[in-house]
């Protein structure tokens, strides 16, 4: 089971989001896997009685959790899913082009392009863009000879408080988790834009055998990590959470409902594996909402 799941915060219309991407990626699932309850909700929430609170969708195995909340929150380019569209897995170039064109003129109906699909000096076919809910996306025509990658990569954009800070953080999150390492790390050669020399021009690692890369932002950015993507850990006992909110949380005022906010101001929450089976219990939800870290016993 994938330990790591990525949140992204939607404005009351994660059903809606979940069939699009459903519909945008060939094989995609889109499934409700939460309610709010009918009552007992607090007042900002309370317009959402009975509505879906999680949507999970299913992309070519890795799965994302859409939230379906308010308009407190929304992604943002500092995180991004990068989808490398392989020659060999798919047959051949032709096919991949074709398939990575389609999923991008899926995508970008109704969306904004951040780097137009086109030639770049790392790839033959490569663009960016921000999906109609502002959810961020990169497709890469993917070279062969550098071994197989997961079609879909979290990439984190170090920008604003955390520029520069990408290697930093990928050594502190591979002494956190216990399967973890960093892998391929390319440093910027001189000075590019807010991007230091030596810092991160593109790297990759791995946690809990998912991997994940990083880049220092060579161009300044006005967004940087927040609350509308977030990274859900499963964990297996109370132990694992105790171990993992003590390792990372960073901010206090930020803990609430088992989120927390790291030292580069990543959000995560940090939850039992069994999460939906536990919120099933009465009464469950709103000691939830009580709690700051998640103690599996107080459910």
């Amino acid at each position: 089971m994938q330990k790591i799941v990525p949140n992204l915060w939607f404005n009351g219309n994660a059903a809606e989001a979940g069939e699009f991407y459903a519909a945008a990626f060939p094989g995609a699932t889109a499934e409700v896997t939460g309610r709010y309850p009918d009552e007992g909700l607090p007042e900002f929430q309370r317009a959402l009685a009975g509505e879906p609170v999680t949507v999970a969708v299913v992309i070519e195995g890795f799965r994302l959790t859409l939230i379906n909340a308010g308009g407190e929150f929304a992604p943002n380019p500092a995180v991004s899913f990068m989808l490398n569209f392989d020659p060999l897995q798919l047959g051949d170039e032709q096919t991949a082009r074709d398939r990575l064109d389609a999923v991008w003129a899926a995508l970008a109906d109704g969306g904004t392009v951040l780097m137009p699909l086109d030639e770049y000096p790392y790839s033959p076919r490569y663009g960016w863009l921000q999906d109609r809910y502002g959810v961020s996306w990169q497709l890469l025509l993917a070279d062969p000879s550098g071994g197989p990658r997961p079609f879909v990569v979290p990439q984190l954009l170090f920008s604003g408080p955390a520029q520069n800070r990408a290697k930093e953080a990928i050594d502190f999150y591979t002494s956190v988790f216990g399967d973890a390492a960093p892998g391929f790390f390319a440093p910027y050669p001189e000075q590019t834009g807010p991007a230091a020399p030596g810092s991160a021009m593109f790297s990759d690692f791995t946690l809990e055998g998912q991997t994940f890369a990083a880049m220092d932002s060579g161009v300044e950015q006005d967004f940087t990590f927040g609350v509308g993507n977030s990274f859900e850990v499963r964990c297996a006992d109370q132990a694992e959470i105790d171990r993992l909110w003590e390792s990372l949380s960073a901010v206090p005022q930020a803990e609430q409902c088992g989120w927390l906010v790291d030292r580069f101001g990543l959000s995560w929450q940090i939850v039992p594996a069994d999460m939906d089976v536990l919120l099933r219990k009465p009464g469950a939800y709103q000691r939830m909402l009580e709690m700051k870290k998640l103690v599996i016993a107080d459910f």
